[in-house]
């Protein structure tokens, strides 16, 4: 029995699992099952125009779990057929039970507007038992084939009801019962979900001075740090990257709660001068826009953490209050911050908020005020958690080589434990310079899952802990833990582009190329996601391949774009070509300080050379460079597998 007002799936009475976006396409494809419905169309009737999310991977989980429930096979449809390249349809045959009314002489205009059906839904050649679909309109009745009906497969008729069994087709009704159960799940009672979902949007800067954004933005920063540690069971905190890019947005909040998929929108501002600090928030229920909770505070400015606790106190009591369930985890009391403590707080905010930015110049800066930050408090566990993240990023990012900060990053990481163990931020950076560069494969693990479990809103934890599963081919996982990183980071290129990474590791190039398309067409210059172009090669669309090269090339040509040009060129048997991209390749690598081994990593797999490759390779292992983490999976690295120099290198790496 299907029951939209309850978005209640049921089979002999049991309750399946199918949760509100499965339900709404399941109710979308049924109403439209005359056609295929593409992609797009699905996207844009069940989310909203103009969302902006990663289709394909929301639809095709969707779908996978409509399938699990209704028991159907991908392979050997009986209910939802996939039409490559197209879209979706719904392949049962419907038929519709009209239920007169209990007036006797009831016309049949007036009967077939009765509230109050069942219907069915069983698959032909199974043994399972009849899934019984019951709506709050005009009934239908979903069938595997015509052996169902004539087999007296029927659902029971409500007490005093007559049934009259007649084939109509009544998109319409069932328009509206799809309708209704949209609006009833979008706009239900909060305290039903299992999970409130809130967002802490970016607090505005009243100084009038823009350069005292690190501030307000480092509240921001704060705040959701402060709530996503309050009780990740119940509560789940929208991360930064997403949240930041509705600064000084124009945007009307229910858009952006439909965006970021939340019920509740904390919201303020910062002003601060020499002697005071004001603060103004807000919680506002998504749902009808009430203000749930309004505070203002005017403290000393060395405060400042005070209020941050003050606020995520008692919004944890009114969002209690309104869930009338478990109660939150406090948040615990801050004291107010000596001079020099307050100092140390600030240098630390300007830190985050040029770490922020990814960009080298911006972790550069970072490790600045970092430094300051620790020599104004030298006991600021942060503060050296965030110098680890920074020195840890730079090598990752291959912008300088390995050897040159990772050693600094994990002393720093392990100086933020020493004086913080519960810092999750500290556990991540361990985590990630653990796998990056010692290649230890079982400390990464642990210190991710310790991270996540100090933190489960931690994005960053997630998503980075999803790439080292996902080196180690553990690639179910890995999409686990990705979607998760999604869900606490939507609107986050970097995570939709390590999804992509993910799945173009796993050969499933489709889905990368999906995925990576959709990070560029919003995001052009994300390097990760310029993956797209292995992709491409892997399956001989070379002109697709040079067509993202040329796109990359408008916002600057360098050593990358030409290392990609021959490894493009070389695969499609170009090889003057690919060797004039390697010269190219080699002289860039002479003006940068840049790793060059990733770089020609990329050339070699185009020119072929798998001596020099090798040798290369060897070299960087030496200096413990990150390119070893990706050995494993990297297709790039296809050519390589049969020599036995390869095989001795995955060794080393601890990835054999």
């Amino acid at each position: 029995m299907l029951d939209p007002e309850l978005y209640e799936l049921r089979r002999s009475g049991r309750v399946l699992k199918l949760e509100r976006i499965p339900m709404e396409i399941l109710l979308l494809l049924i109403k439209e099952r005359i056609r295929v419905v593409g992609r797009q169309e699905i996207a844009d009737r069940v989310w909203g125009e103009g969302v902006s999310f990663d289709i394909d991977n929301s639809i095709n989980g969707a779908i996978r779990k409509i399938r699990q429930a209704l028991r159907d096979d991908p392979d050997r449809p009986r209910f939802i057929q996939t039409v490559t390249g197209r879209g979706y349809r719904f392949i049962a045959p419907v038929t519709t039970d009209e239920l007169p009314t209990e007036r006797s002489g009831a016309t049949e205009e007036e009967s077939s507007d009765h509230h109050g059906v069942s219907a069915e839904v069983s698959a032909p050649g199974s043994d399972d038992e009849s899934l019984k679909m019951e709506t709050v309109s005009s009934p239908v009745a979903v069938h595997g084939n015509e052996e169902a009906t004539r087999s007296g497969v029927r659902s029971e008729p409500r007490p005093g009801f007559r049934l009259r069994w007649k084939r109509v087709v009544v998109p319409a009704a069932v328009a509206a019962i799809a309708i209704a159960g949209i609006l009833f799940w979008r706009w239900r009672p909060l305290h039903e979900p299992p999970h409130v979902r809130l967002a802490v949007l970016p607090f505005q800067n009243l100084t009038g001075d823009a350069s005292q954004d690190y501030l307000s933005d480092g509240f921001t920063e704060e705040m959701i740090t402060q709530l996503g540690a309050l009780d990740p069971a119940h509560l789940a905190v929208i991360a930064r990257t997403s949240v930041m890019s509705y600064k000084n947005t124009q945007k009307p909040l229910t858009q952006i709660a439909g965006d970021l998929q939340v019920q509740y929108v904390l919201e303020g501002s910062v002003r601060r001068d020499d002697s005071n600090l004001r603060i103004t928030a807000q919680l506002i229920r998504a749902q009808d826009q009430t203000h749930v909770w309004a505070r203002e505070y005017d403290r000393a400015p060395n405060d400042l953490l005070a209020i941050q606790s003050e606020i995520a106190r008692e919004i944890a009591d009114e969002i209690q209050l309104a869930l009338n369930g478990p109660r939150l985890t406090q948040a615990a009391s801050r004291s107010e911050l000596t001079p020099q403590e307050y100092a140390a707080h600030d240098d630390y905010l300007k830190g985050r908020y040029l770490w922020s930015k990814r960009t080298r110049d911006g972790l550069e800066g970072s490790i600045y005020w970092f430094n300051q930050a620790i020599e104004k408090d030298p006991t600021d566990a942060r503060a050296y958690a965030g110098l680890a993240d920074s020195y840890a990023i730079l090598s990752g990012y291959g912008l300088v080589p390995a050897d040159t900060y990772m050693p600094q990053a994990r002393s720093a990481a392990l100086k933020a434990l020493q004086l913080d163990d519960s810092l999750a931020e500290a556990h991540t950076s361990l985590a990630l310079i653990a796998e990056n560069y010692e290649w230890d494969w079982k400390t990464a693990e642990k210190e991710f899952r310790r991270a996540i479990q100090l933190n489960a809103n931690y994005a960053t934890a997630h998503q980075w802990f999803a790439e080292c599963l996902a080196f180690e081919g553990r690639f179910d996982e890995a999409i686990q833990e990705s979607e998760r990183a999604r869900q606490l980071d939507p609107l986050s290129t970097i995570i939709l582009a390590d999804n992509g990474a993910i799945y173009l590791f796993a050969r499933q190039y489709d889905r990368a190329i999906a995925r990576l398309k959709g990070v560029l067409d919003v995001d052009p210059g994300n390097g990760r996601a310029h993956m797209i172009i292995e992709a491409y090669v892997e399956q001989g669309q070379y002109q697709e391949a040079l067509e993202v090269l040329d796109q990359w090339r408008k916002g600057g040509d360098g050593p990358w774009i030409s290392a990609f040009e021959a490894y493009i060129y070389g695969r499609s048997g170009d090889n003057a070509r690919a060797r004039q991209a390697m010269e190219r390749v080699e002289v860039g690598i002479l003006h940068s300080n840049i790793d060059p081994t990733p770089l020609m990593s990329v050339v070699y797999a185009g020119v072929g050379d798998k001596e020099k490759w090798l040798a290369d390779l060897d070299d960087a292992f030496a200096r413990h460079s990150n390119l070893a983490t990706c050995l494993k999976v990297d297709p790039l690295y296809d050519p390589l597998r049969s020599d036995p120099r390869f095989a001795a290198l995955l060794r080393r790496a601890g990835l054999n």
